[in-house]
């Protein structure tokens, strides 16, 4: 049987028999029966091109720069003398291999090292994408956020053209087709239009169930409006912490990135370590959620404050706030700082999230005018299409999140395999339109949020320097959503004390690592850092997972403990349990 991982043999082929002829036949039939299927069931819907395709489309049609570049004429010269050398390099290698030989790199499959067919494939590739990337710095004329949007589209261009892309360049699927007869590939073709009508990538097959594999955590729904539940978590001490946790999670995604698996879950974890934990499910945007905008999710967050503080009588809530929600959440302490109610709240988290946005990173490349104006067309129903969101965060990361996938699943033929993380990232949520298209305008492209009283917020005026909160800030030291210098602006524009912490890998799993798993690090300072380059310098490396640090630090805010019992269990107090945890909203598309 043909190793995957080696390229086909070279040696001549023998003579395919009728049996074989009439097999090859068949696969080809069905291969085009399948796309005949898909193409009739496409025609009678009317479908509109998928979500990823659309969003492909856009991010080269809008990059168009305003004014005309051009070429610094010595830079180009070199360039091509680059590229023609290294052209010159490949037919020298390959004419004649006893005079040149064709480098390898590092990442280079085997497959490609093996066959000099493929191997000149391969360098030709690179050969062009470097030459192209050589261009871009070449021009001039553009402003630094043009460089860097045509910068960013090179690279996705050069990935997705990459060899190993089609299956005809490909020798590890050419190897897998005859191996298999052709099934991996009907398989593959099968994956793609399974994607195709569904309008996203399928990165884990869907045999996760809410309430038992994953946002299993035992709890009760005690409140909910037209935009959220509140969850309230059961106790599994005999004690808990007299303040509260009121978790915010993302309404980008599904809360329940907080409450994978009993192994994962921060909420589980949290609950174990005895405090009354509280969970905000935001509803998945329909047409009847179009006119909400930053003033309604700042409304929420108080309206589950205000529930938790009644339902367990308590006089201070810890709040938590991830990503978009701890952005929103920095704007609600400075709503109760200026109304003088910032005593409701004994410590403020914050999960990745970023008030200050003059280096938001990559997605702010997806942020001008002519993505604002293609959002607004894209939210006409009211709502944004979770899947176009989902499609963005996948180019961040195109090698990992779309090109392995269209290897993997499409050309190899592979299953899946079941990743509650993955699963997650493709249960997509969508969005209030015209909150999105604020808060892409207000938030990333103009950065009012950090100009005092430039946003008004249920009528005040906004200021974060006003905030006192104890605040603990975490950052992901690989985070491509939210870069660890990003989310350290929030500790120059807060004034109360803060705690920050750099964590290892990035936006998703450097918040969600268990201390269980004993991966990673985390990195802190005992004295404040005048600046992020200067904690760097100074920073402590801790092995392990950050959380037991985020403990320690919330019992240093509010030691105090209390009896499990009465409220403290959901649905107890003087808010009945309406339905179980994790509850509906969580289950909407």
């Amino acid at each position: 049987m043909p190793d995957p991982q080696t390229a086909p043999s070279s040696a001549p082929l023998a003579t395919p028999s009728l049996e074989e002829l009439q097999h090859w036949t068949g696969v080809i039939g069905r291969a085009q029966q399948m796309l005949l299927d898909y193409a009739t069931e496409q025609a009678g819907r009317g479908a509109a091109a998928p979500a990823l395709a659309q969003a492909g489309e856009a991010l080269f049609a809008r990059w168009a720069p305003a004014a005309a570049p051009h070429f610094d004429s010595a830079r180009l010269a070199e360039t091509q003398q680059r590229f023609w050398q290294g052209a010159t390099h490949l037919w020298e290698a390959l004419l004649d291999p006893a005079v040149a030989t064709l480098p390898a790199r590092p990442d280079d499959p085997a497959a490609w090292r093996a066959h000099p067919g493929f191997a000149l494939i391969e360098q030709a590739h690179g050969l062009l994408a470097g030459a192209l990337a050589d261009q871009v710095e070449a021009l001039e004329g553009l402003d630094a956020k043009q460089k860097d949007q045509l910068r960013f589209a090179t690279e996705a261009l050069r990935e997705a053209l990459a060899p190993t892309n089609f299956v005809a360049t490909n020798p590890q699927a050419l190897a897998r087709m005859i191996e298999t007869k052709g099934e991996s590939l009907l398989a593959g073709l099968d994956h793609m239009l399974a994607d195709l009508r569904r309008g996203q990538l399928t990165h884990s097959p869907g045999v996760f169930e809410l309430g038992r594999d994953i946002a299993a955590t035992p709890g009760a729904v005690i409140y909910e409006t037209p935009l959220f539940q509140l969850i309230h978590y059961a106790p599994a001490t005999a004690r808990v912490g007299a303040a509260p946790l009121l978790i915010f999670p993302p309404w980008i995604n599904r809360f329940y990135i907080l409450d994978l698996g009993p192994k994962k879950s921060f909420v589980r974890w949290a609950v174990a370590e005895g405090l009354s934990v509280f969970l905000v499910s935001w509803k998945s945007a329909d047409a009847d959620l179009a006119e909400t905008r930053l003033d309604d999710y700042v409304a929420a967050q108080l309206d589950a404050l205000r529930v938790v503080r009644a339902a367990l009588a308590a006089e201070r809530v810890h709040l938590v706030g991830y990503c978009v929600a701890g952005t929103v959440l920095a704007t609600t302490l400075a709503l109760l700082a200026a109304r003088d109610e910032a005593a409701q709240v004994a410590s403020a988290t914050f999960f990745t999230a970023q008030v200050d946005f003059s280096q938001a990173g990559e997605l702010s490349l997806f942020v001008d005018d002519a993505m604002l104006q293609l959002i607004g067309a894209l939210g006409e129903p009211g709502y944004l299409d979770g899947r176009y969101m989902a499609a963005t965060f996948n180019l961040l990361r195109g090698r990992d999140l779309i090109w392995s996938h269209v290897v993997n699943s499409y050309l190899l033929g592979e299953e899946g395999r079941p990743f509650d993380l993955l699963h997650w990232n493709g249960d997509v949520t969508n969005l209030p339109a015209r909150w999105h298209l604020d808060y892409l305008r207000d938030f990333y492209r103009d950065n009012l949020l950090v100009r005092p009283g430039a946003l008004t917020v249920l009528g005040v005026p906004i200021d974060l320097g006003r905030v006192t909160t104890p605040a603990y800030v975490q950052a992901g030291r690989q985070d491509h959503i939210a870069p660890a210098e990003s989310v350290w602006k929030l500790t120059e524009h807060f004034a109360g004390p803060l705690r920050f912490v750099l964590a290892g890998s990035g936006h998703i799993a450097g918040v969600v690592n268990p201390p269980e798993a004993q991966k990673y690090q985390y990195w802190t300072v005992d004295e404040p850092a005048t600046d992020f380059a200067d904690f760097l310098a100074r920073a402590r490396e801790t092995k392990g997972s950050w959380w037991p640090d985020w403990r320690a630090w919330i019992a240093q805010q509010d030691g105090e403990t209390v009896p499990a019992t009465g409220a403290r269990v959901p649905g107890a107090g003087p808010f009945p349990a309406i339905e179980p945890a994790p509850g509906r909203y969580v289950r909407m598309r």
